[in-house]
């Protein structure tokens, strides 16, 4: 592992965070020879794909081509001219 002075980690610190990303060699900060901190690279395993992080997960239970109800509820099969009479509920009242 390599190790870097704390001054010089201070002065060029995007650098070195580049260089550990790109090389997965962690370095480890000193202070006055003493190790402070260790850069690591991020771990793989810890990354959680968003875009079809769901696959596979999905079941479909019963007819998903099929109508969901009687043709008979849907208002667009209804004759025009039934639509302006009320309804059968109204009708009883």
């Amino acid at each position: 592992m390599k190790e870097i002075p704390i001054s010089k980690f201070k002065a060029t610190c995007l650098a070195v965070l580049e260089k550990v990303r790109k090389t997965g060699e962690p370095i480890l900060v000193t202070r006055f020879g003493q190790p402070i901190a260790e850069i690591n690279p991020p771990s793989g395993a810890r990354r959680i794909p968003r875009l079809g992080a769901g696959i596979g997960t999905g079941v479909i239970l019963g007819d998903i081509v099929g109508p969901t109800g009687d043709i008979s509820e849907w208002e667009a099969a209804q004759d025009p001219g039934e639509m302006d009479k009320p309804a059968k509920s109204e009708k009883s009242r």
